[in-house]
């Protein structure tokens, strides 16, 4: 399996990615092995699941090229984005 997920702070900053190891990717981004997210604390608040590693790829560029795609994924999961 891959996965296209997104993941925010404690700042509500967001990240978005692709992995075929959702867990230790997290982990990874919470232990500050990833340049993008180092210095953080991350919590997953949506992922996405895909047979095909280039499906997963496709959608992760959607997710960050195409602002329409942001758009409706952003309307979509708005609860997880407000600050709590």
């Amino acid at each position: 399996m891959f996965y296209v997920y997104i993941i925010k702070n404690e700042q509500n900053d967001i990240y978005y990615g692709y992995t075929n190891n959702l867990r230790r990717k997290i982990k990874e981004h919470n232990d500050s092995k990833s340049f993008s997210t180092k210095g953080h604390r991350w919590n997953i608040i949506y992922y996405e699941a895909y047979l095909s590693k280039s499906d997963a790829e496709d959608r992760e560029k959607q997710i960050k090229h195409y602002g329409q795609a942001l758009v409706h994924l952003k309307r979509r999961i708005k609860n997880s984005l407000s600050k709590n």
